[in-house]
Parts: structure tokens; C-alpha cells; sequence
């Protein structure tokens, strides 16, 4: 169906070909797994199969690629549309119409199906993708993970032969991105539809890989079934750090097939006291951020319902619920740019007058008492260069007095990113460490992270947890809204969930996602009883017993 042959694609303002010298076939029915550390050239290799590369991007492709015998130097994207159906990273991009249902509708109406048929794909794809109760609604007021489902509806109701998907599930809660995943394997199994997925949360996609795909970082492509890629790669999901780690052979993928192989290991750690994933924050930290009754709404209709929300220096808070319960609302309302009907925000020592509120105050002073960085890290990239973006921060945060310069930030989260690059050429992982590191530059007191994981690989997420227990040392509190559960288990102290706009649970990390099957992750899945909630807890156990990981 798809075919590399002596692929090369280089861009002029980069010394080395972001692919090189692929050779690539991908069958017909198969779901392919794209992996590699970000900026390593997964979208080029994803743009290529539609010819975005190099017919909209730009760049030199030297060899030959070709989908269900069409070659994409002579094919641009518009003459294989009907073939390759395309859901980038960042689903607003690719919208063209208002409502849901008119945006399920605009690409059956390009390639002139039937008005029968489209109605009848159109009542389909709501059903699947779980968006019947959103048909009417405007595209630019659902949550970030409602627009995801919707752009992937919108190619699916074409019925492409071939499915590309840039971080499908990047926005969505788990419970969303099983549903999505899903329907996605149905495609495969059912209708033998080709999916080419690149994905940086593999802990959610790789039980369904029926090959994989790696990107190292040298333009190479290394591809074979799962387990024998995920055995020696450079960047594996939890699960497969857990079978390495518990030298378990075969590598297993699923949560059923580890559970089975841990079987011994459970038994025995049975009685052993795994160490603390973080330092328990201590109970005299004084409150940086009271809230009363936070109430907000749009049109009418409440997002955030009389939340009171207390931040204590030192902490790390993880803000968790289904898409659309209120979380990003409810950021924005603290942050003070957001709406708020109802409710007060202080910033400093409880019960002093002279905390000021984010909202009632200058934007500069605002930025110093809140951070926000968004859902949509573009919206606050608006210079031409890297460097440009990188010196203003550093001018409007005060380096010169002693901060650290925003460009150490960016080289901690996304090293290797040019100063020269323009910030809408960077992929969204790139983009969000941008915008991460301006306004880490300004050191909030208060740090509100929106998604910030989301286009982030592994090794970053561990440059930003990093990052995060650097500001919790140095008195400050964060607040980060997530799907992530396997970054919720390593880097924060306390959950908070929302659902509908009120608050359901708030406690420790521990005793909030181990308590819920949707929000636990894998290795506290795999070892449960045991209280295990990271790899790195059960490698720390398995060192200091010094037998043999395997029995």
C-alpha cells in the first residue's frame, strides 16, 4: 500500500537530511506505529505518504514514495485525498467549517459523495467517535480534546484507504482515547484500512501496533514487529521499561500479558515498602493562591461550578478529568484573562488585604504572580525567530537581575531547536517547550501548565518534571492539567479531578489514581496489590535486593 524507496528528505536550513537513504513497505490492513524522540522527522515521514512533503513544506525529497501506486512527486495532496485521509497535531489547523456537523460533512462534499451516503457516514462517525450530542455545536467552543474526535471524524466519514494520524489521542482523556483507538483498530481489522500513528504516549497506542515504526534521530528508520523493535530502542512506554527492567522475555505489550508475567515478581515483593516516588511536601507550607467559589460560564451554561481551591508553596498539583469538565476554564479564571462570573483569586498569605488578585492587577505584574502556558502554545508566539521569542522573554522577565535566561530552559526541554528556526515551523512538541521556557523565564509564584506534555516524548517529560520539582524547591506551586497519567505518577504530589465543573477528589497522587482504573498507570496496574506507581520505584527494589530480575 505505502512504499519508501531510497527516500531522502532535506530542508535548506538544515545541515543533515531529516530522513535518510528509507526504504519502507507498509501492507495493505496494517496499524503502524511511529516512534522517535521529537523533531527526530516523524511528521516528515508522515507528510510524505500524502504528499505534503515536499509539495507544501518545502525541502528536496530525493527517491521515490508511493501510496497504492501513486507517486506523490507527481500526485499533489489534493489528487490523493481520495487515497490518504490526514488528522494532524493541531486539530483547529485543519478545520474549515463551523459546526461538527457540517465539518464531518465538508469532505465527503470534495470528493462528491452522494447526499445519501453522507448523511448516513455522517450519523455513523457521531456514534463512533461518541459526538452525537455535539452535532450542532461551533467548532471553536469544544474542549481541545472534543475538536481532536472531530477532526479525525472529519476524515474518517471519506473512508481513506490510507489513515495518517499525528498524535491522535494527544488531547484526549483516557477514557476518550481508548474510545478513539478503538474505533481505529476497527478500521484496521474490519475494513483493512492502513494507519500509519505517530504517537509520543505509546503507553496508549502500542497494544495495538501491529508494527513499529523508529526514528533514532540519525534519519534511519528502523521497522519490525513491536516487541523486537521496543527491545533495544531509545524511547519505550512504561510497560516495556517494566519488562526490560524485570528482564521478562517475551516483551510483553498489553496490561493482561505483563499482569501475567509479573505473577512471580508480585509474589515475591510481596511485604517490600517501595521508596516514595517524590518527597513528602511538608505540612507547615505556607498558601500561595486562595480561591472561593470560582464560578464560570459561556452562554449561560456553567464550566466551573463554586470551586475553592488552596495552593501551597512546595506543591506540585495535577488537575485531572474527563475533557470538558472544567479544567482549563478553571486556569484561566486563576490565571485572571479567563472568564469569571463569581468568586475571588488572592495571591500571597492568607487573610492579608494586600494579596493581590491576577485579574486586578497590570499584565506584567499579573505574570509575575501567574504563569499560564495554554492548550495552544502558538497562541503566544508571535515573533520570527526562536531567538526573538527567547530575547523578549529574557527582556520582560529581568535575566540581566539574575534569572534564568529562557534559552537554558528550552535547551533543557527540546535541546537542538536553531535560533534562526521561525517558531510556526517548529512541531507542537517544540512549540510547547518554547512557550514553556518564556514563561518559566518571568518565575511565577504560581505556574498554570495546560497540557503541557502533549507533543512531548519521554526524555522531555523528564526535563519538565525537572523543571517542575526546580520551581516546587524554590517556594513555588504548580498547578498542571493533564491527561498524562504516567507523567501524574511521577511528578505530582496531589490530584485534584473535576467532572461537570465541580471538584470530586483532592488528595495525595497515590491514594486519588491508584483508587481509579481509568486514571491509574500501567505498573501500578500491572503490579496491583503492590503500591507501585513507576518503573523507576521497582528498579530501586530489584538493585537493593541484588537477585535475579527474571525468577
Amino acid at each position: 500500500m505505502i512504499t519508501f524507496d531510497q527516500v531522502t528528505v532535506h530542508y535548506e536550513d538544515t545541515a543533515e537530511p531529516v530522513l535518510r537513504d528509507v526504504n519502507l513497505t507498509v501492507e495493505e490492513g496494517e496499524l503502524c506505529l511511529v516512534v522517535g524522540h521529537t523533531g527526530v522527522g516523524k511528521s516528515t515521514l508522515l507528510g510524505a505518504v500524502n504528499g505534503l512533503v515536499p509539495h507544501f513544506t518545502g525541502g528536496t525529497l530525493y527517491g521515490r514514495v508511493t501510496v497504492d501506486g501513486r507517486d506523490t512527486a507527481d500526485h499533489p495532496p489534493r489528487e490523493l485525498a481520495d487515497v490518504v485521509g490526514v488528522v494532524g497535531q493541531d486539530p483547529l489547523d485543519g478545520f474549515v467549517t463551523d459546526t461538527v456537523e457540517e465539518e464531518l460533512a465538508y469532505a465527503m462534499e470534495q470528493l462528491a459523495v452522494p447526499p445519501a451516503t453522507m448523511r448516513k457516514r455522517v450519523e455513523e462517525t457521531l456514534d463512533l467517535l461518541g459526538l452525537a450530542d455535539l452535532r450542532h455545536r461551533a467548532l471553536h467552543e469544544l474542549s481541545g480534546g472534543q475538536q481532536q474526535r472531530v477532526a479525525i471524524g472529519s476524515v474518517l466519514t471519506a473512508h481513506p484507504r490510507v489513515l495518517v494520524l499525528d498524535e491522535p489521542t494527544s488531547a484526549l482523556d483516557p477514557t476518550a482515547a481508548e474510545e478513539v483507538l478503538a474505533a481505529v483498530t476497527r478500521l484496521v481489522h474490519d475494513l483493512g484500512v492502513t494507519v500509519l500513528l505517530a504517537e509520543h504516549r505509546l503507553e496508549r497506542v502500542v497494544q495495538y501496533a501491529d508494527r513499529v515504526i523508529h526514528l533514532p534521530g540519525n534519519g534511519q528508520v528502523v521497522s519490525g514487529p513491536p516487541a523486537d523493535v521496543f527491545r533495544t530502542s531509545s524511547i519505550a512506554p512504561p510497560i516495556v521499561e517494566l519488562g526490560r527492567t524485570a528482564a521478562w522475555s517475551p516483551l510483553p505489550l498489553s496490561i493482561r500479558d505483563a499482569r501475567r508475567a509479573a505473577a512471580p515478581l508480585r509474589t515475591r515483593l510481596s511485604g517490600v515498602v517501595p521508596p516514595a516516588v517524590r518527597p513528602t511536601p511538608g505540612a507547615d507550607r505556607p498558601r500561595l493562591l486562595t480561591a472561593r467559589g470560582i464560578t464560570v460560564t459561556y452562554q449561560g451554561v456553567p464550566a466551573v461550578r463554586e470551586v475553592d481551591l488552596d495552593l501551597h508553596s512546595g506543591e506540585v498539583t495535577a488537575l485531572m478529568g474527563r475533557n470538558g469538565s472544567g479544567k482549563s476554564s478553571l486556569l484561566w479564571a486563576l490565571q485572571g484573562s479567563g472568564p469569571r462570573k463569581a468568586g475571588s483569586v488572592s495571591v500571597g498569605k492568607p487573610g492579608d488585604p494586600r494579596a493581590p488578585d491576577p485579574r486586578k492587577v497590570s499584565a506584567t505584574e499579573a505574570r509575575r504572580l501567574v504563569g499560564l502556558v495554554p492548550q495552544t502554545p502558538t497562541d503566544l508566539l508571535y515573533l520570527e525567530s526562536v531567538k526573538q521569542e527567547l530575547d523578549q522573554a529574557d527582556a520582560e522577565s529581568g535575566v540581566k537581575a539574575g534569572g534564568i535566561p529562557a534559552r537554558t530552559l528550552l535547551d533543557r526541554l527540546a535541546p537542538g531547536i536553531p535560533d534562526s528556526t521561525h517558531p510556526r515551523d517548529l512541531s507542537e512538541g517544540q512549540k510547547l517547550a518554547l512557550v514553556l521556557a518564556i514563561q518559566l523565564a518571568a518565575t511565577p509564584r504560581v505556574v498554570l501548565l495546560d497540557e503541557p506534555t502533549r507533543g512531548l516524548d519521554y526524555r522531555a517529560k523528564g526535563e519538565l518534571i525537572s523543571i517542575v520539582d526546580g520551581l516546587a524547591a524554590e517556594g513555588r506551586t504548580v498547578v498542571i492539567s493533564t491527561h498524562d497519567v504516567e507523567f501524574v505518577a511521577r511528578a505530582a504530589d496531589r490530584v485534584v479531578v473535576m467532572a461537570e465543573g465541580d471538584v470530586v477528589a483532592d488528595g495525595p497522587t497515590t491514594e486519588v489514581i491508584v483508587a481509579s482504573p481509568v486514571f491509574a498507570p500501567q505498573t501500578a496496574k500491572i503490579l496491583a496489590p503492590l503500591p507501585y506507581l513507576t518503573v523507576e520505584q521497582l528498579a530501586s527494589v530489584l538493585d537493593a535486593d541484588g537477585t535475579d530480575q527474571s525468577a
